[in-house]
């Protein structure tokens, strides 16, 4: 394909995923099924095209003076992708496929963009209007800077599985990818986010991949499963388990010790975690589905560790999935907090006296983080947080509370908020 072809298609998926309101993946997949002359750089380039637009959305109708789909494509070739204003022009004027002749005003903005210092916060930092009053709060006059690098491409992080190897091995067998070691954790490791046109480097592709040596997870996941400290020969709850990112995580460091409960509302999510554990070498892990009579019966405070992955916005991932953030409405965004409260009662009940109860959201929001734990307390007996971590290379990421908060500004991972909270008192006997 050449740019004029590729530039159209690009406006095609945009236009799909904001007037259907379709995940950017499944218009994306949708174009491909219909382009099948499209060839792999051809649905990288266009990818990356839609995705960056996504990111940058309303910084560039700001610069633009136009909030069109074609305006959005255009922005992020000249301003993100530094094209020169003569290269778009002719993209947009090839035949058959080019998109039709830029105007005197898209020609105008795109050499002397508005300029973006006189913009709300929520312009410059690329989130939703309203959202301003909520990243004020947790970032102050930080927070277009921080919804900035929410706006950046990600890199892949990679989880070294000490089951199976150790980090030298795993750091020599990817470096086709370019791996690298990361000093936050000594199991992780880093490939570096591609350019927008490229394709991410295929991890499946790695012969230790299929052996099980490494799994894909951002450092910030890796570092909350670490906040659940000292777990070998522990009992472990992993209640929202999902498809078993943070279960493997806890797994491989209990050591196959103890004993590893993973549950999930929908037991759908759960296959992919019987997969990977196999994979993995996992050994301790108990799969409870919710299809199963009473599946947590029996396990009332009697764990060790409960970690709850919480379901939430997704606004730590962002970067990843650039989508999200306009789709994500205030009403979904009340329900998410419902469902949190929920899930923190739920998993109260299952901690014995001096476990740890771990809340985890991939969430930069306060509503989701602070809130939800502060009004746990306030109607929970017997639980008091504690430090999420003492590792020096993460202190500095810690709230005055103790909770950790990192994001892609401060700690170049997605977003992630955890609390540790542990229990001082035995569980409240029933009434009769």
């Amino acid at each position: 394909m050449r740019d004029g072809g590729r530039l159209s298609a690009a406006i095609e998926v945009l236009t799909d995923v904001e007037e259907r309101h379709r995940p950017v993946r499944l218009a994306l997949k949708s174009w491909g099924n219909d382009a099948r002359y499209a060839g792999s750089k051809d649905r990288a380039w266009v990818s990356g095209l839609v995705l960056d637009a996504l990111r940058r959305r309303r910084s560039i109708a700001w610069k633009m003076g136009d909030d069109s789909v074609r305006a959005a494509i255009l922005g992020v070739l000249k301003y993100e992708w530094d094209w020169p204003v003569d290269r778009i022009a002719a993209a947009v004027t090839e035949e058959p496929h080019g998109h039709g002749a830029l105007t005197e005003a898209e020609t105008a903005a795109l050499e002397t963009p508005r300029d973006l210092a006189d913009a709300p916060a929520s312009v410059r930092g690329d989130y939703p209007q309203w959202l301003e009053a909520s990243f004020a709060r947790a970032f102050g006059d930080a927070a277009a800077r921080e919804g900035e690098a929410l706006s950046e491409r990600a890199p892949i992080d990679l989880r070294v599985n000490t089951l199976k190897t150790d980090p030298a091995r795993a750091l020599k067998a990817t470096q086709p990818l370019n791996a690298a070691a990361v000093p936050e954790l000594p199991n992780a490791l880093r490939i570096p986010a591609p350019a927008a046109t490229d394709r991410a480097g295929a991890v499946e592709t790695i012969p230790a991949f299929s052996k099980g040596w490494f799994e894909v997870q951002d450092l910030g996941s890796q570092i909350a499963a670490a906040c659940a400290g000292q777990v070998k020969g522990a009992q472990v709850l992993d209640l929202c388990a999902g498809g078993g990112g943070k279960t493997l995580a806890l797994a491989a460091a209990m050591g196959n010790t103890g004993q590893i409960y993973a549950y999930d509302s929908e037991a759908r999510r759960l296959a992919d975690t019987i997969r990977r554990a196999d994979r993995a070498g996992v050994r301790n892990l108990q799969i409870r589905s919710p299809v199963t009579e009473g599946p947590l019966v029996g396990l009332e405070g009697k764990m060790d560790v409960v970690f709850i992955d919480a379901p939430c916005s997704g606004s730590g991932a962002w970067r990843r999935h650039p989508d999200t953030k306009w789709r994500l409405s205030e009403e979904t965004f009340a329900r998410r907090q419902s469902d949190q409260d929920a899930v923190l009662d739920l998993g109260a009940a299952f901690v014995k006296p001096g476990g740890r109860l771990i809340y985890v959201t991939c969430s930069v929001l306060p509503e989701e983080d602070e809130d939800r734990v502060a009004a746990f307390l306030a109607r929970t007996e017997g639980f008091a947080v504690k430090p999420a971590t003492s590792d020096e290379h993460l202190t500095a990421h810690l709230t005055p509370e103790g909770y950790l908060r990192l994001t892609p500004a401060t700690a170049a991972t997605d977003g992630f908020f955890v609390a540790v909270l542990e229990r001082t008192q035995p569980l409240a006997d029933k009434a009769p």
